[in-house]
This record gives structure tokens, C-alpha cells and sequence, in this order.
């Protein structure tokens, strides 16, 4: 990976001008799951009369002047916190269609039961009703749900759950809402994510400008080897149980409808242990390909340990005007047994 040596910002939209004039630091917060992403930025209003409105659309451009700079999407202004002295405001800024009135009751916890359905039209239905354009991977369109509950959940944590039983994520992402496995290069968005390679210079300290961090966490598998899944017969009027891999087993709470759900998300968690086990954090110079769902490998460069592919979970990018450029990068490992 080559980047450039300039750090640059650039902000469309809503107020541009005024708002690339008095930019004084940024953050891009890129997450997997239902969080949504963010961007917060610090702007300088010293002079000025009024404020950047509320629910104005802006976007945000980052990378560098030698390399170019990669869109990161577009996003609601949602809150405001002007600051005396200095005299600044902080705009926050969401990349789903929030608002204070929560018209379609996008946060409010529901129960309800759906069945039989497709994991695809399932997942439309939630996403339409609130005013996203849902994306489905082809792979994930057809998987049939016999029966399921939602039990006091808003939709997306609903969905959430739903999606991590067939080892999916689901994510808001300008307007769209996507349904794709985890780890996957071709974000179902239309973006396509490359694997960002890192590597650490041979002189890797502090102060250098391409100086990285980097510590993993091995966490203990000892506790779960394996996991029992359980659903209910109803022919038989009895519980099943699905088991997979070694004891000591974890037995999930929720009860599966049939035994296909249930294998499904023993296999899901049983995925989910052994990669959870391995996670990691970097602290780079800001690659601006890298997004939260997408595939870092660190090479022969890095400690033999460190070495190999991992799924960002979830990235934070900050800086100031054309001086930094920095990237927080959380991930979990995509080759537990290598």
C-alpha cells in the first residue's frame, strides 16, 4: 500500500465552503453491524452569523494529495454543540436517515412473529418500512425461516440477530441497507472493497511518519470448545439439541425452530468463538481504502503471529486539516487455525 505524504480533508454538500474554510479536526467512525456510521467535526465560527443546519447532507472525501482521496459516503447532520471559547461547534453527523421524531419507529422495541419467510424478504420488509433501500447478497436471498420471534427488539437489533445466525452482518450505508456475509471483498453496495495490504517500515519507531502500532489480543479458548444448540419437535412434542466441536460446550439461550435453524447457528457461533479469540488493534498512518467489513492482511513484514487476513470490525479515522491522518483499527482474525 502507497500513500501519499499530505494528509487531505474535504467535505461536499451542505455548507461546503464554509465548512472546508473553518475545519478544524475530523473523525470518521466506521462500524460493522447495526451501529451506524459517523463523522464528527470540529468547526471554527469565530465571526460568524448562524450555524450549519440540522439534517443538512454532507460528505465527506479523505486520503492524501499525492495519492488522492476515497469517499467515505454521505451523512445527516444530526447534532450540534457549540463550544464559547473557542468559539467552535462540534457537528455530528449519521449516515442513516435518524431524526428526533423517530416517524417510523426506527428505535422503539417491538414483539412480533414472522414465519415462513425467506431471510430476504424478511430483511426487506424491516428496512423498507423504515426508509432504506435494502441490499441483499444473492447467497443469503432464499434462506427460509419457518418461524421466528422478535422479543422486545427494536428491527435492526432484530435483524442483527437474525443475520448472525447464517454468519451475516447487516450495516446502514448511505440510504442502503446491506445483508452480505462477513469478510466478503464485494460490499453488495456496489463499492468494491479491495484487501488493504500493511506493512511495517524496518525503522518503525516513534516519530516516524509512517510509525504503527499494533497488539493482539489472544483471549483463552478454553472456557468454550463448542456449542448446543437446541430446537423444539414438535412431532415428537420434545427439545432437541444440536451439538458441535469439543466440551466444554456454551449452550445458546434462544431456541431454534427446526433443526436446520439450529444447526445454522451452532455452526454461526461456533465460527464466531474461534475467530473472537483473536483480535487486534492497530494504530496507523490512515490508509483510506480501509473500511470497517473489509479484509486487511499484514505481511511478512509484521511479527509471524500478526501475520495473515482479518476482518475490520470497526475503524476510526481522525485528523486535522492537512497535518494528520491517523486510523484505529479493531479486527478479528479470518484464519484462526493457520
Amino acid at each position: 500500500m502507497t500513500l501519499g505524504f499530505t494528509p487531505a480533508v474535504e467535505i461536499y454538500g451542505a455548507n461546503a465552503t464554509l465548512l472546508n474554510e473553518r475545519l478544524i479536526q475530523w473523525e470518521h467512525i466506521d462500524s460493522s453491524g447495526i451501529e451506524s456510521d459517523q463523522i464528527k467535526l470540529l468547526i471554527d465560527v469565530e465571526g460568524l452569523e448562524g450555524l450549519p443546519s440540522l439534517g443538512g447532507r454532507i460528505g465527506l472525501l479523505v486520503g492524501y494529495k499525492e495519492s488522492g482521496l476515497v469517499d467515505k459516503g454521505v451523512f445527516v447532520i444530526t447534532q450540534r454543540s457549540p463550544v464559547l471559547y473557542p468559539l467552535q461547534v462540534s457537528l455530528i453527523a449519521m449516515s442513516a436517515p435518524f431524526s428526533e421524531a423517530d416517524e417510523t419507529g426506527f428505535k422503539q422495541r417491538r414483539s412480533a412473529s414472522d414465519g415462513p419467510i425467506t431471510l430476504g424478504a424478511l430483511f426487506r420488509e424491516l428496512t423498507m418500512k423504515h426508509g432504506f433501500s435494502p441490499r441483499v447478497a444473492p447467497e443469503l436471498e432464499s434462506k427460509r425461516i419457518d418461524h421466528i420471534d422478535q422479543s422486545n427488539e427494536t428491527d435492526m437489533g432484530f435483524l442483527t440477530r437474525v443475520a448472525s445466525i447464517y454468519g451475516a452482518i447487516t450495516k446502514p450505508v448511505n440510504g442502503l441497507y446491506v445483508l452480505a456475509k462477513g469478510g466478503q471483498l464485494k460490499s453488495i453496495s456496489g463499492k468494491t472493497l479491495t484487501e488493504v495490504v500493511l506493512s511495517v517500515t524496518t525503522d518503525n519507531r516513534p516519530g516516524d511518519r509512517s510509525f504503527t502500532s499494533a497488539v493482539i489480543n489472544e483471549k483463552s479458548q478454553s472456557k468454550y470448545k463448542g456449542c448446543i444448540a437446541t430446537w423444539w419437535d414438535a412431532t415428537a412434542g420434545i427439545e432437541r439439541k444440536v451439538k458441535l466441536g469439543l466440551s466444554p460446550f456454551r449452550i445458546l439461550r434462544l431456541r431454534s425452530q427446526n433443526h436446520d435453524q439450529a444447526l445454522a447457528v451452532a455452526e454461526g457461533e461456533l465460527r464466531r468463538l474461534e475467530r473472537a479469540a483473536f483480535n487486534l488493534k492497530i494504530n496507523c498512518p490512515g490508509p483510506p481504502e480501509l473500511s470497517a467489513e473489509g479484509v486487511i492482511r499484514l505481511d511478512a513484514s509484521w511479527p509471524r503471529i500478526m501475520q495473515g487476513r482479518w476482518a475490520v470490525t470497526k475503524l476510526t479515522a481522525s485528523g486535522s486539516r492537512e497535518k494528520s491522518y491517523q486510523c484505529v483499527v479493531d479486527a478479528n482474525c479470518l484464519d484462526p487455525t493457520q
